[in-house]
């Protein structure tokens, strides 16, 4: 199954797109499947069917975030290297 941006959206298929992400408190990110974090450093994100932030304090170095993304923030995000997986 796909969406209209041509993201396979089967819950139990794994990624098949990665994209770089540059921390914005403006862009809205397609859904991701997950995060990958290569950088350590702090995350502040915005959840796919949320309305508030959540921080992730502390996020090793080459971490796999199995989260659903609708924005990394700027203000807030110290990781780097930071691939959407989609």
């Amino acid at each position: 199954m796909h969406n209209v941006f041509g993201i396979e959206t089967d819950p139990t298929a794994g990624a098949s797109q990665a994209v770089a992400v540059t921390p914005s408190d403006s862009t809205v990110l397609a859904m991701t499947r997950s995060l990958y974090v290569g950088g350590a450093g702090n995350l502040r994100l915005l959840l796919w069917n949320d309305t508030a932030t959540v921080d992730f304090i502390a996020v090793a170095v080459g971490s796999v975030l199995p989260l659903r993304v609708r924005k990394v923030y700027n203000a807030g995000t110290t990781a780097t290297n930071i691939v959407a997986l989609y």
